[in-house]
């Protein structure tokens, strides 16, 4: 819900002030979610609150996830957890964005409504070849999910609580082949 002043200014009420807070999901929260975590909060320069967590959740983080997040964007990521969504029960979450089609067909009802969207990347954890071939289909997924962040940090509030825009970002950034990678 959106209140609008005299002066044409937006307020959000209390929960959708900024900083919003955001879970990403997917199956394992070893790859995919925490790339999407640790960019989204790099790029929202503290407008978004962010978290990751997974359906199934391996237990470890990619090594390759924190790899690209230190080599191409300057991250430690060595204090990420791969974790269950279950550990987000009953908080209230802003919006929670599902980066695989798993997470997305088993993503449970969250409390507070939360805008769902989903941004489906392929799973580089997948990929198959030497470590620097997989090291690069995780430079690649890393760049189209850096790529969706920033188009929605580039939204001005009013229009997060548009799901259609927020929803058709995960059609933006397509890789090349990706149609034949597993997501």
């Amino acid at each position: 819900m959106r209140l609008r002043r005299r002066d044409g200014e937006v307020n959000f009420p209390m929960s959708q002030k900024p900083p919003f807070k955001v879970l990403i999901l997917c199956t394992g929260n070893s790859a995919r979610s925490i790339l999407g975590e640790y960019l989204l909060a790099k790029i929202g320069r503290g407008r978004f609150e962010v978290f990751s967590a997974g359906s199934k959740p391996t237990g470890t983080v990619n090594p390759l996830a924190v790899r690209v997040l230190k080599e191409k964007y300057a991250l430690d990521a060595s204090g990420a957890t791969s974790k269950s969504w279950e550990a987000f029960k009953g908080v209230k979450f802003d919006f929670v964005i599902t980066v695989c089609d798993n997470a997305k067909e088993a993503c449970p009802v969250w409390p507070g409504q939360p805008m769902i969207a989903h941004w489906g990347s392929p799973d580089p954890a997948a990929a198959e070849g030497t470590e620097e071939q997989k090291y690069w289909v995780f430079v690649q997924v890393a760049s189209q999910i850096a790529r969706r962040a920033e188009l929605f940090c580039a939204l001005p509030e009013a229009k997060l609580l548009d799901a259609v825009a927020v929803r058709a970002i995960g059609q933006e950034a397509p890789l090349a082949g990706e149609a034949g990678m597993k997501r």
